[in-house]
C-alpha cells in the first residue's frame, strides 16, 4: 500500500499533466485569397500558419484530432513562403 507522503506528489504530478501551455501557433482568421485557393472538404474554421510558412487546418478524425496541411485543388500546400531545404 502506498503511504500518504508518496500519494500526494503522485496526484500533483498527474494533475499537472492536464495543464499545458500552448506551444503551438493559435488559429488565425483566413484571408479571402487563401480561402479561394483551398480545396473543398477542408475545415477552414481553424487554420494556422506554421513556422514552415504553410497553412495547416485542424482535422477531426474518428480516432484523433490533428493538424494537416491546407491544400489547393491540385494537392499543393498553401504557403506564404517557400520552405528552406
Amino acid at each position: 500500500m502506498m503511504s500518504l507522503r508518496y500519494a500526494v506528489p503522485a496526484v500533483a504530478l498527474a494533475l499537472s499533466a492536464c495543464v499545458s501551455t500552448p506551444s503551438e501557433p493559435l488559429p488565425e482568421e483566413l484571408r479571402p485569397e487563401v480561402r479561394a485557393l483551398a480545396a473543398p472538404g477542408q475545415d477552414l474554421s481553424q487554420v494556422r500558419l506554421e513556422s514552415d510558412g504553410c497553412y495547416w487546418y485542424r482535422y477531426e478524425g474518428p480516432v484523433e484530432t490533428t493538424f494537416l496541411p491546407l491544400l489547393t485543388r491540385d494537392d499543393r500546400m498553401i504557403c506564404v513562403r517557400t520552405p528552406a531545404i
